[in-house]
């Protein structure tokens, strides 16, 4: 669980990046969207192939 407190004096838009900056190193997004819907095995298989292509 990600927790931000915000310091005294501290704008609201700094401890916003405080929080996204938290959430992109717990790879916190990336597991969101990948459970936003179903994919086939067969789905995976392709885009693990396609991902290792990439690099």
């Amino acid at each position: 669980m990600i927790v931000v407190k915000v310091k005294e004096g501290e704008s609201f838009e700094s401890a916003y990046r405080r929080f996204k900056r938290q959430c992109e190193k717990e790879r916190l997004f990336s597991e969101v969207k990948k459970h936003e819907r179903y994919e086939k095995p067969s789905e995976k298989k392709r885009t693990k192939r396609t991902q290792i292509r990439r690099k």
